[in-house]
């Protein structure tokens, strides 16, 4: 295994040699299938229905590294039924999965906000991982303009 040390060497021999540096390093960039594949890892495999789930995200944005989004989920959150987890990944950022919030019946609201970084126009997913077992998913799409987004 390398050190830092060793890869900053080997880039700086390589960039001297006259290639490109994202020849070697290679640009890392998810897919749907890939967003997928995190998500039934995430929620169990467990097939999954449309419904319950609210995504508020702004459909055109210039500011891709701070995307802001709120997901809230139909639920009375009492001990028989709520919201065990939200999983929320990306479909073409570099790594998909981008945060899970685990909640509890003493949350009160299934609702959580936050503020993500979007590589480009694409697609979010949101999972909900019910009390029961059952996952509901819901799809929200911002279009990035102006610029690079977040992830580059």
């Amino acid at each position: 295994m390398l050190n830092r040390r060793q890869i900053l060497i080997l880039c700086g021999a390589w960039a001297a040699a006259g290639f490109p540096v994202t020849d070697l390093i290679g640009s890392a960039q998810a897919g749907p299938r890939d967003a997928k594949k995190r998500l039934a890892e995430l929620t169990g495999g467990v097939k999954s229905q449309k419904g319950r789930i609210s995504i508020t995200l702004p459909k055109v944005t210039d500011q891709g590294r701070f995307v802001p989004i709120r997901i809230s989920v139909d639920s009375p959150m009492n001990e028989n039924d709520y919201v065990k987890a939200i999983h929320i990944v990306a479909e073409r950022n570099p790594s998909p999965e981008i945060a899970s919030f685990h909640l509890s019946p003493a949350n009160g609201k299934a609702q959580v906000s936050t503020r993500i970084r979007l590589l480009k126009t694409q697609v979010v997913v949101v999972a909900a991982e019910m009390n029961d077992g059952s996952v509901y998913l819901g799809k929200g799409r911002s279009k990035i303009t102006g610029g690079a987004g977040g992830c580059g």
